[in-house]
């Protein structure tokens, strides 16, 4: 960027977080700069200039950025692969503790604490009587898709693909036409609330933690809060589970240990 086009782009990330109440100083700027001018070449704008103004004048715009900036990529069983991998995790916890207690977060729209669920229920080594899991994402919107556990097949997403792992899907989703629900034996175990993972307060008592896919768009400044928010969180010997193309930042590596280093799950130290 020329220093005329880096001045407007954070005048509009200043806008964005006055106006829209969007903490923009969490996240890479290059990830906030994919999403904006993702947006502007939708709406035919030009210069970051021109799409404040846009942004000023329609409520619908700014809904849609602010969805668009929201990190709400998932899918159920997204990375198959770890999946399996964190199956026997949950057959050594159910094995061993008498209820287990899951955190995912951030959940996005429902289908990861979801999948849980699912392969809890799945699997006749897990005992799903002791699981519960709880979903928490900082969007209000995008809870309200969780809470409703209600998704479309699209031009971008096959919601029957992505069941596959499942030896019976029918068995945990309804399905009519391209519309799938989860069934009552699934969303009873599962439940939402809203949540800041970097400023929200610790929670306690969780048997395992998965944060998949976020910190590749945080800034690093704010990955250790989120650390410290997670660990605290945390049992003894409670397990993590991160996302494939993400790292322990470097003040956390003593205080893990690596169970299935492919898959990113750790068990805290």
């Amino acid at each position: 960027m020329n220093q005329d086009t880096d001045r407007a782009f954070h005048d509009l990330l200043e806008y964005i977080e006055r106006e829209l109440d969007f903490e923009s100083g969490f996240y890479n700027e290059a990830y906030l700069d994919r999403r904006i001018t993702a947006r502007m070449r939708r709406t035919d704008t030009d210069d970051y200039r021109t799409y404040r103004g846009l942004l000023e004048a329609d409520d619908g715009e700014r809904e849609q950025l602010l969805d668009s900036l929201s990190i709400n990529v998932t899918g159920f069983f997204r990375n198959p692969d770890a999946w399996e991998s964190l199956r026997g995790v949950l057959r050594e916890l159910t094995a061993e503790r008498r209820s287990v207690s899951i955190w995912s977060a951030p959940c996005a729209d429902g289908r990861e604490p979801y999948s849980i669920a699912m392969l809890a229920l799945d699997d006749e080594e897990i005992d799903a009587r002791r699981v519960e899991v709880l979903g928490t994402d900082i969007n209000r919107d995008i809870l309200r898709t969780a809470r409703a556990g209600r998704y479309e097949t699209s031009q971008t997403t096959d919601i029957e693909s992505e069941l596959e792992p499942l030896s019976t899907p029918d068995r945990y989703v309804d399905r009519d036409g391209d519309v799938f629900t989860v069934t009552d034996r699934v969303s009873d175990l599962v439940t939402f609330e809203r949540h800041d993972l970097i400023r929200g307060p610790e929670k306690r008592g969780f048997d395992l933690v998965c944060c998949r896919n976020l910190l590749i768009y945080i800034d690093a400044d704010y990955k250790v809060p989120i650390f410290e928010t997670i660990t605290g969180s945390l049992t003894e010997e409670g397990y993590l589970m991160i996302g494939m193309t993400e790292t322990l930042p470097s003040e956390f590596r003593g205080r893990y240990e690596a169970v299935e280093k492919q898959h990113r799950i750790y068990r805290r130290a």
